[in-house]
């Protein structure tokens, strides 16, 4: 099996994608108020700029989501019918005279339904916890304490009517998960996930990049895609999801205004291969000592690998390797054969 990443220096705005080309969108856009991105959004609309001087949050709150409006109908035009896109993004707090929080989830909800899009449970993901003595406001003394955001949210939308399968597809089934993945990647609560250092190569590439960790992506992959699937992220940065979709065994396509991140990918793809062997590896010894410690017996037996599983779905999951990386004309090529132990 053979898979390509395509990498786009472009803007999310004006995707260079035909219509219903990809299956999966994942993603994680610059947060509005959020003021790394002010002089992005101030670079897509002047008037942000404009509103961020005189004061005027919400004013600037809404133009900077109105730029982000113009991505998200780009990819209700590529995502095939019935795709998902899964959008990982953080609410804000600022002060423009007074404090307050800028509710970026709600309003990417909205954005979203707006579209035609069905909203489907969404996930809270805690992030690493920051240092215990963090606070906001006055401390020890009420009433004027503010909470500590320490999660963001990963919406989930559906464009139109479930995808239907041939219910032999191999690439399906292959593709499945274990029973006791499903009970953690699909819970509404992720604390599971930790934060990773990103190597980038190029000064102030660290600063313009607000990447997530390889496992969130790796984990929507898996949840919402298939073997084979074209996984879209159109505000690409680190390229975190690409190396997602590469270890996972799917097609993916990269857009990104920066061109600086996608040079810096190059050293980063290239380490596909022992990654995707180690997530095979620790997948199913998570899985075993599952089984190891359960209380009960598992009456299916897998077929690719010397592993007991709890339900009939599971007994073809296969995984896959990479071998080899190339580079291409427009990105990478994969070469993935079946993991064995």
């Amino acid at each position: 099996m053979e898979t390509t990443h395509e990498v786009h220096v472009d803007d999310a705005r004006d995707l260079p994608l035909a219509d219903d080309s990809v299956d999966l969108v994942v993603t994680s856009p610059p947060y509005p108020m959020i003021s790394m991105w002010d002089g992005l959004f101030t670079e897509l609309d002047p008037a942000v700029g404009d509103a961020l001087d005189e004061g005027d949050g919400r004013r600037a709150h809404e133009r900077m989501h109105d730029a982000l409006d113009a991505a998200w109908r780009e990819v209700a035009r590529v995502l095939r019918p019935g795709g998902i896109a899964c959008v990982n993004v953080g609410d804000a707090t600022r002060t423009f005279e007074r404090f307050r929080v800028y509710d970026n989830h709600s309003r990417v909800t909205e954005a979203f339904e707006t579209l035609g899009f069905d909203a489907l449970p969404s996930v809270v993901w805690r992030k690493p916890a920051n240092s215990a003595t963090k606070f906001m406001g006055s401390g020890m003394l009420p009433p004027n304490a503010y909470v500590t955001q320490e999660h963001e949210h990963v919406l989930v939308f559906r464009n139109g009517e479930r995808r239907d399968f041939d219910a032999g597809a191999d690439r399906r089934y292959e593709a499945a998960y274990f029973w006791e993945e499903r009970n953690r990647w699909f819970s509404d609560v992720w604390t599971d996930l930790n934060g990773e250092t990103q190597s980038l190569e190029g000064p102030g590439l660290r600063e313009r990049s607000a990447a997530f960790p390889l496992a969130l992506p790796y984990r929507l992959v898996n949840m919402y895609s298939v073997y084979g699937d074209t996984v879209l992220d159109p505000f690409w940065g680190t390229g975190t999801t690409s190396q997602a979709a590469a270890v996972a065994g799917r097609h993916s396509v990269g857009v990104e205004r920066d061109s600086g991140f996608a040079d810096a990918f190059s050293d980063r793809i290239q380490r596909a291969p022992e990654r995707s062997r180690t997530l095979a590896s620790d997948r199913l010894a998570a899985h075993r000592e599952y089984v190891a410690n359960a209380a009960d017996e598992f009456e299916y037996e897998a077929e690719y690998y010397d592993a007991r599983v709890r339900t009939k779905q599971e007994r073809r999951i296969r995984f896959y390797e990479v071998t080899d990386v190339a580079e291409t004309e427009t990105g990478w090529r994969a070469t993935h054969v079946p993991y064995e132990e």
